[in-house]
C-alpha cells in the first residue's frame, strides 16, 4: 500500500524566559499550541442538512471502536435525534452483520477476505463498498523501560511464529536473542496479541509473520486496549496494536522489513510515505447497491467522518487523517 508524502512543518515561537518551573510549563504549553495539525486543509468542513434521523448500527473492528464512538458522539451533537449503537468485537464480525442486515456500518482494520466478499456478493449480487476512513501505523509495542531500539520483521516473526517464514534459523525466546545485553540478555520474551476474530491479528499474521502461524504461547487479549495495558505492566513483554492505543507505559519499536534495510518508525512522515512496514488503512464497509444512494442517515454519517471535523477526530485519537486525494476517492465511492 502506498501513501502520499506529506511535508510536516513545525514553528516554535522563541520567547526569552527565566529557566524556572513556571517558564518551562509556559514553554511546553506554547509548543503544544503551535503544533501543526496533519489534517489536510483542502478537506472541507461538514455542512448540516435536513431530514436526517433514525438509528445506525455499527458492528466490527475493535481497533476502530474508540474512533467510531468519538465520531458518533460528535455526530449526535449535530443531529440529536439520531441513535448510534456500536459493537467492536473484531473485524471478522463486520461481514456477517452487513450480510444479515443487522448493521449499516462494518468497520474493519483489514480488507475483507475473498471468501467474505464472495458471501456478500452471493447474498446481494454485488460487492460491498470499502471506504478508507483513517490511516494506522500498526505498532510493535514494548514496555517503556525496555532498551530495545529497533527490530526487523524477521526478528518479530522469530518471536511470534511457529515456522519462522521470515527466514531466521532460530526462534528468539529471550531479549538477548533480539540484541540486548547485560541483565536483559537472559530475560524471557513474553508475547501479547489479539484473538483470531481481530483484523489486526490477521494483518499482523500476514505482514509480520509472513503468513505463518502464531505460537501457542502468545497471550491473546480481547481488545487492543488490553494488549497495551498488559505490555505496560510487564517489563519483558512485546505485542502489537493500532497506534491509537499507545499510552505512556509503552513505547513503539522502529522496524525494518529485512536485515540490512533501513528502520522506520511510526512517525507520520514514515507512515505517509509508505516506508513504515506496517502502515495500513482503516475501513468502513457499507452495503451500497450500484447506481443507488445510501440512505440519508448512513450517507451523512460517512460524509461527516470524511469531513475536516471527522478527520480532526482521527488525529486526536492518535491515528493519521486521510489526505485530500484519498478523501475525494472515498466520497466518489459513495456517490458524493
Amino acid at each position: 500500500m502506498r501513501y502520499e508524502a506529506l511535508c510536516l512543518a513545525t514553528a516554535l515561537l522563541a520567547v526569552p524566559m527565566a529557566d524556572t518551573a513556571s517558564a518551562q510549563v509556559a514553554k511546553a504549553a506554547q509548543k503544544e499550541a503551535k503544533k501543526v495539525s496533519m489534517v489536510d486543509k483542502a478537506i472541507g468542513k461538514y455542512t448540516k442538512v435536513t431530514g436526517v434521523s433514525g438509528s445506525l448500527n455499527s458492528v466490527g473492528s475493535d481497533t476502530l471502536n474508540n474512533l467510531m464512538t468519538l465520531w458518533a458522539e460528535s455526530y449526535q451533537k449535530i443531529y440529536p435525534n439520531v441513535k448510534i449503537q456500536i459493537e467492536g468485537k473484531g473485524s471478522s464480525t463486520a461481514p456477517p452483520a452487513l450480510i444479515e442486515g443487522t448493521s449499516q456500518l462494518g468497520p474493519m482494520s483489514r480488507q475483507m477476505k475473498s471468501k467474505e466478499e464472495d458471501k456478500f456478493e452471493k447474498a446481494f449480487g454485488y460487492k460491498p463498498t470499502k471506504i478508507p476512513v483513517a490511516i494506522d501505523a500498526l505498532a510493535v509495542f514494548v514496555h517503556k523501560d525496555n532498551p530495545i531500539e529497533k527490530l526487523t520483521l524477521q526478528q518479530v516473526d522469530a518471536m511470534f511464529s511457529k515456522g519462522r517464514k521470515g527466514g531466521l534459523a532460530k526462534a528468539i525466546t529471550n531479549w538477548g536473542g533480539a540484541g540486548l545485553s547485560g541483565q536483559w540478555a537472559s530475560k524471557p520474551i513474553r508475547l501479547y496479541g489479539r484473538n483470531s476474530a481481530s483484523g489486526t491479528y490477521s494483518y499482523f499474521k500476514k505482514q509480520a509473520l509472513f503468513k505463518g502461524d502464531y505460537l501457542n504461547t502468545v497471550k491473546e487479549q480481547p481488545g487492543s486496549s488490553a494488549v497495551v495495558s498488559s505490555i505496560a505492566s510487564d517489563p519483558f513483554a512485546i505485542g502489537y496494536s493500532g497506534i491509537g492505543y499507545k499510552t505512556s507505559g509503552v513505547k513503539t519499536v522502529p522496524l525494518a522489513k529485512m536485515a540490512g534495510e533501513r528502520y522506520y518508525s511510526t512517525d507520520p512522515k514514515d507512515v505517509y510515505s509508505g516506508k513504515y512496514p506496517l502502515a495500513r488503512f482503516l475501513y468502513i464497509y457499507v452495503n451500497k447497491a450500484p447506481g443507488k444512494d445510501l440512505d440519508p442517515l448512513t450517507q451523512q454519517y460517512l460524509r461527516f467522518i470524511l469531513s475536516r471535523e471527522g478527520q480532526t477526530i482521527v488525529e486526536k485519537d492518535g491515528y493519521l487523517p486521510l489526505t485530500k486525494r484519498i478523501q475525494v476517492q472515498s466520497l466518489k465511492k459513495l456517490g458524493l
